[in-house]
C-alpha cells in the first residue's frame, strides 16, 4: 500500500473567464465562455492526488456556503477525505477570479474567505496521528499555520513538499523544515530576492543551488514547458517538459505536486517521479480549469507511454 498523503491548504471556487487577452491597469475587455470550477492550491493538490490513485486527506477551511459544500463534495468525489475540511460560519468560502487569455496565460485575483481562518490549532488533531507518509503545504493559507503544519510534519516523520505560491518572502526556519522545495521560476525569484522573472535551463543548477543552501533538503525548479531542475544535494538533473498545445495553465503546479506526492508515495525513485508529474502538468494545461483539468491516471500513463 502507497504512503498517505496529507494536504494542507486552501479550497476556493474559481470563477473563470476566458479571454483574448488579458486587461491592462484600468482596461475593459470583453470575456467570452464562463465558468464556475473548483479551485485552490490546496485542494488542486489533493484532487490531483486522489484522482492519481493516492491515500489523501485534505485539511482546511470552507464557508458554510452551498460552495463550501461543492468544494468538499467534489474532493470527495476523488476518494479525498474530507473530514478535516471544517465549515466555519459567518464567514463565505474562498473563490478566485481568473481571466484566462488565448494560448494558455492568465491572470488570478484570490479573495480568501474562510481559507484566512485556518489556524495551527485546526491542523493539529490531522497530524498529530500522523505517522510518515506526505505533507503538501502552499502559502494560500496563513503563514503561520504553514509554519505549525511543516514543523508538525517534521516531528511525525513526515515528507514535508512546499510549493511557495503565491510568492512571497520566507524565513530560513520554514525553508529548513521542508524536505521538497517545488517553486516556479517567478517563485524562486522571490525566494533569492532577484528580479528576473524566468530562468534559462543554463541557470537552473545555480538557482536550486542558491535555493539548497536556504535549507530545504531538495529542490524542483518548475520550468513550463521547459520541465522540471532537480537538486537533492548530489548533482542537479534535467526533466524535459512534454510539448503540448496549451489552453490554461490554470493549476499545472498544482497537479505536478499532487503527482509527484502519488509517484513518491508508491516508492517510485524520484527521476521517474519527476517524469509522472511533468506528464500529469502536461496534459492539465491542454484543458480548462483547476481541478476540471487534472487527468486520470490512465491518461498519464498513456502520454508516458507514447512520448
Amino acid at each position: 500500500m502507497s504512503a498517505a498523503i496529507t494536504v494542507v491548504g486552501s479550497l476556493n471556487m474559481d470563477f473563470v473567464v476566458q479571454v483574448e487577452k488579458l486587461p491592462l491597469p484600468g482596461e475593459t475587455v470583453l470575456g467570452g465562455g464562463f465558468a464556475t470550477i473548483p479551485g485552490g492550491k490546496g485542494a488542486n493538490q489533493a484532487m490531483a492526488a486522489g484522482k492519481l490513485g493516492g491515500r489523501v486527506r485534505m485539511v482546511g477551511r470552507v464557508g458554510d456556503d452551498v460552495f463550501g459544500r461543492q468544494l468538499r463534495d467534489n474532493l470527495a468525489s476523488a476518494g479525498v477525505d474530507t473530514g478535516a475540511v471544517l465549515a466555519t460560519a459567518g464567514t463565505p468560502s474562498g473563490v478566485a477570479l481568473i481571466f484566462v487569455q488565448a494560448g494558455g496565460q492568465n491572470q488570478i485575483v484570490v479573495a480568501s474567505g474562510a481559507n484566512a481562518r485556518l489556524r495551527a490549532e485546526d491542523v493539529v488533531p490531522a497530524l498529530e496521528g500522523a505517522a510518515g507518509g506526505f505533507l503538501l503545504l502552499q502559502l494560500e493559507s496563513p503563514l503561520e499555520t504553514i509554519e505549525k503544519a511543516a514543523s508538525l510534519g517534521r516531528r511525525q516523520g513526515m515528507t514535508v513538499v512546499l510549493d511557495p505560491a503565491p510568492a512571497r518572502p520566507l524565513s530560513d526556519s520554514l525553508l529548513a523544515r521542508v524536505d521538497v522545495l517545488t517553486p516556479n521560476e517567478t517563485e524562486a525569484m522571490v525566494l533569492l530576492d532577484r528580479r528576473q522573472g524566468t530562468v534559462s535551463l543554463a541557470d537552473a543548477p545555480e538557482v536550486a543551488r542558491a535555493l539548497l543552501r536556504r535549507g530545504p533538503r531538495a529542490v524542483i525548479l518548475k520550468m513550463g514547458e521547459k520541465g522540471a531542475f532537480l537538486d537533492d544535494g548530489t548533482g542537479g538533473r534535467h526533466v524535459p517538459g512534454l510539448e503540448v498545445n496549451a489552453v490554461d495553465a490554470t493549476a499545472a503546479g498544482d497537479t505536478f505536486n499532487g503527482a509527484l506526492a502519488v509517484a513518491l508515495a508508491e516508492g517510485r525513485p524520484m527521476a521517474d517521479s519527476l517524469a509522472f508529474a511533468n506528464a500529469a502538468a502536461a496534459i492539465s494545461v491542454t484543458r480548462l480549469g483547476a481541478q476540471a483539468s487534472i487527468p486520470t491516471r490512465d491518461e498519464v500513463e498513456k502520454v508516458r507511454r507514447d512520448s
